[in-house]
């Protein structure tokens, strides 16, 4: 068994070695930072080659938004962090409720700042913690996992799918190796690591970039974002006065009253642009 898992992972793109930092050890630091940044400049381009599988990654976070839906994603190590990371940004940058973007990391907390040995193994157990957040059909799972086979993610995948939920597969493995059945899968390919296995590198970045396009795209798409400015924040100010920053923006810009500036978001769908041009 152990010998056919290292088969397995022997044959992963993320897992083989780099020909161009064979002699990383034997160089000046400047050239090992060089070499570094180098291969860094591969992965915005891997990404560029997914976007029209993540724009229908957005679609699908968008409607389920709509529909009172949440996005929750589920990952391991540095991809588990990373979800959690970008979850945990979505409220103070866009307003957001905290339900409605989540992380889910094998290993709970614990496994934020302290590697967690074995957990990214407990195929049972990503089900288990998916379902411990009430996910229902009209939420969004979104598995994150560099090497596509981590098995705590898979299994939070396959019971999401099993209750007729949509689900978003993130993995830095080419598309034709995606064995796995989901809505939308995002496979920026970056190639082997400087160091290899080390994923917490272009792997790891290639993901961070796609998970800002997800939830920054949606969130613009869900009209909390005015020009390129962040308007659905809640100032101090505003709230000792009870007024949210979209509506104070509508007041001030059309020179109208709090309840007209409410009826424009609202005929708006929350749109600041809008509620001003219409």
């Amino acid at each position: 068994m152990k010998e056919n898992l290292f088969e397995q992972l022997k044959n992963l793109i993320t897992e083989k070695r780099n020909p161009n930092t064979l002699d990383i050890d034997s160089k000046s630091i400047e050239d090992i930072l060089r070499v570094i940044n180098n291969e860094d400049k591969h992965v915005p381009y891997a990404v560029e080659k997914e976007i029209s599988y993540i724009k229908q990654a957005v679609e699908i976070i968008v409607n389920a938004f709509r529909q009172g839906g949440r996005l929750i994603y589920i990952g391991a190590g540095t991809s588990g962090r990373l979800g959690v990371l970008d979850a945990s940004e979505c409220p103070p940058t866009f307003g957001t409720d905290q339900e409605m973007v989540q992380g889910i990391i094998a290993g709970g907390y614990e496994a934020l700042v302290r590697a967690q040995e074995g957990v990214e193994d407990k195929k049972e157990q990503g089900a288990i913690d998916l379902m411990s957040l009430n996910f229902s059909r009209k939420d969004v799972a979104c598995g994150i996992a560099a090497s596509r086979r981590t098995p705590y993610v898979v299994g939070a995948i396959e019971k999401a799918r099993e209750i007729g939920a949509k689900t978003i597969y993130i993995t830095c493995t080419p598309r034709e190796e995606m064995n796995l059945d989901v809505d939308v899968a995002i496979c920026p390919v970056v190639g082997p690591e400087v160091i290899m296995g080390s994923t917490r590198m272009k792997s790891g970045t290639a993901q961070k970039l796609v998970l800002n396009m997800l939830t920054t795209t949606s969130m613009i798409r869900l009209g909390k974002v005015y020009g390129n400015m962040m308007v659905d924040l809640h100032e101090k100010v505003l709230l000792d006065a009870n007024v949210h920053v979209t509506t104070a923006l509508v007041m001030i810009l059309k020179g109208v009253d709090r309840e007209e500036a409410i009826n424009r978001l609202i005929q708006s769908n929350g749109f600041v642009r809008g509620a001003i041009e219409n």
